[in-house]
């Protein structure tokens, strides 16, 4: 189905009739040091091909698994990460399926007894700015497969077991999403819990989350048939299959055809979903108790030791920034940013004066990150340097000697030096970059610009408003900067 297709169905009439049902399940990879049952290495991600094996995750006979209790840990901080709490009790199952790439014959997971049942996802939708809830059916150990390759116009594939016996999370939700862009919103809500919870290295690019999406379509309240969306490792992705999806089975049950329960891909340069086989149901699984790992007993006390030590998670920030004024949008773009670049953003913000939170925080959003982002080698130590400047630097820009234009080249220079300056106000004067509020010279300057620009005057005068930010751009750019765009703004309207 051609983009030009999928787009005309998007926004046609009748799929506006059927109303999309989608459930998510993301496999976590947990950070740790060896695999769930094996003391294996769990870093494979430049090892070479089956390197990083031994006899149990080959499935050797007679090998005996041994739970890594830091798998079980980082459960419990994912559990409270999801608004849940981790099982007193909870077991290891067998899931009998036949690949290349398990050596055993089966999987060894979680079925009927999983280590966190129940839970929420809290996401916001900012076009619609809306908050809505997410719920999470169960979340369950497991141990991953390897992985199959397939060499390019070869008659064989190969086999690499590095991965076989990683330790996983798997987070189902409940099918509580309606838009490919809900779909989206959670999987990056979820990133950012497991990233907090530092549970995850969240490497998508090495797959330590994958999606699998659930989508059916249907005009009723009942559910339509689903087809299931495998090993997604992008939010783009996500909203990309769900979006096409959607439209695949739509136009099918327009065309009098049915959804057929399946398992799909997703080409990613085509931005299409393909068959891969029938989808599986639970009994053909043949799920039974393994009888070689004992069950995960845990008391009270040591489900809340771990979930004690659990960092702050994202709702918090985000609930502490409302409280200081901060929008959802700001919240979630410092998030990702304190993710990024650590310095202790978050807790930096949080530790302002009231007053100071709106305008350091806008400078951190605008004008810090995308220098960052452009400036190589930039230390956490710098950043903290930096930002020590920022209260002394509002109230500079507070008594009017500094304008926006010229704040964003102080601190561009800022994180060029090497050290701070000993004393800002002295270093801006330095720098010429003090703002000029003299009116007789800034009279001059605006009744030139006026006289330049004759036609946008007079469309000034006429009621076009926006033209004055024409002619005070005029007047900034003759004053290289330095002008109070205040007060000529109040200059340009006595002229009128």
């Amino acid at each position: 189905m051609s983009n030009d297709r999928t787009e005309s169905i998007l926004n046609s009439a009748f799929l506006k009739e059927y109303v999309p049902t989608i459930g998510i399940e993301c496999h976590v990879q947990l950070k740790t040091v060896s695999k769930l049952f094996s003391g294996a290495d769990n870093n494979a991600k430049e090892a070479p091909p089956n390197t990083l094996i031994n006899h149990i995750d080959l499935g050797l006979p007679g090998a005996l698994p041994v739970l890594n209790e830091q798998a079980v840990i980082l459960a419990i901080k994912a559990a409270k990460a999801l608004n849940s709490r981790a099982s007193n009790f909870s077991k290891f199952d067998r899931k009998h399926y036949f690949y290349p790439d398990l050596p055993m014959g089966y999987q060894i997971s979680q079925f009927d007894e999983p280590i966190i049942l129940g839970g929420y996802v809290n996401i916001y939708d900012p076009i619609n700015q809306r908050a809505k809830r997410i719920n999470i059916t169960r979340a369950h150990l497991e141990a991953d497969a390897g992985k199959n390759i397939h060499p390019d116009k070869k008659n064989y594939s190969l086999v690499d077991l590095n991965r076989a016996g990683t330790p996983l999370l798997e987070i189902v939700s409940e099918p509580d999403m309606h838009s490919a862009e809900e779909a989206r919103l959670y999987a990056e809500k979820l990133y950012l819990l497991m990233r907090y919870a530092d549970v995850t290295e969240g490497n998508l690019y090495y797959g330590n989350m994958r999606f699998d999406v659930n989508v059916s379509v249907s005009k009723t309240n009942e559910l339509g048939t689903r087809a299931e969306i495998k090993n997604l490792n992008s939010f783009r992705s996500v909203e990309r299959a769900v979006n096409y999806e959607i439209i695949r089975q739509v136009k099918l049950l327009e065309d009098g055809e049915r959804v057929v329960q399946e398992t799909r891909g997703f080409n990613d340069q085509e931005g299409t979903t393909y068959s891969l086989r029938s989808k599986e149901n639970a009994d053909d699984y043949r799920y039974m108790p393994d009888p070689d790992i004992p069950p995960i007993i845990l008391d009270d006390s040591y489900i809340d030791k771990y979930e004690d030590e659990t960092n702050h998670l994202p709702d918090y920030y985000i609930d502490k920034l409302r409280d200081l004024g901060i929008d959802e949008v700001s919240s979630y773009i410092l998030l990702d940013y304190e993710l990024e670049e650590g310095a202790g953003i978050l807790e930096y913000v949080l530790s302002l004066p009231k007053n100071s939170v709106k305008p350091i925080v806008n400078w951190i959003i605008n004008i810090e990150s995308p220098i960052i982002l452009k400036l190589a080698n930039i230390t956490n130590n710098k950043i903290n340097r930096v930002h020590s400047l920022y209260e002394d630097l509002l109230s500079i820009s507070q008594e009017g000697l500094i304008n926006s234009n010229s704040i964003k080249e102080l601190i561009k220079k800022l994180f060029e030096m090497d050290k701070p300056p000993k004393d800002l106000r002295l270093y801006i004067k330095e720098l010429g970059l003090i703002q000029n509020s003299d009116t007789k010279e800034l009279e001059s300057i605006v009744k030139k610009v006026v006289e330049d620009n004759p036609k946008a005057f007079n469309d000034l005068k006429n009621g076009e408003q926006k033209v004055i930010g024409f002619l005070i751009g005029q007047v900034m750019k003759i004053s290289n900067g330095s002008a109070n765009p205040s007060i000529v703004k109040e200059l340009i309207e006595k002229l009128i």
